[in-house]
């Protein structure tokens, strides 16, 4: 009876807060151009130089939270951020290095951590 007194709310709540949570990985698209970008990305070849350690997940589950597992979409439309690889270290909001091992992923410079959310 409670239940049913309240359904309204819960879809209510349901429709609201369950496209968020589909959104939260770090789901990305590289453009071709710099101006369809949300963040511009230099790849550096030393993880030390890095702002983010990157780990490319084959699985778009895996990628959840802001925490360098990236899955690379192919459809624009499915992407939280847009990216654009400039080949220019001083061009880029954010310098990242690829890792083979998901467990180096992650921020070693949190200042940058808001280009990607």
């Amino acid at each position: 009876m409670l239940l049913q007194k309240y359904s309204h709310i819960f879809v209510f709540i349901a429709v609201i807060l369950l496209p968020g949570f589909s959104a939260i990985g770090q789901v990305v698209y590289s453009t071709k151009y710099s101006s369809d970008a949300n963040v511009k990305v230099y790849v550096t070849k030393y993880k030390s130089d890095a702002d983010l350690v990157v780990y490319k997940t084959q699985y778009k589950s895996d990628a959840d939270g802001n925490n360098g597992i990236w899955y690379f979409t192919e459809y624009q439309s499915d992407a939280k951020k847009k990216i654009y690889f400039t080949d220019y270290k001083s061009d880029a909001q954010l310098v990242i290095y690829f890792t083979e091992y998901k467990s180096d992923a992650g921020w070693q410079n949190k200042s940058r951590q808001q280009h990607m959310y």
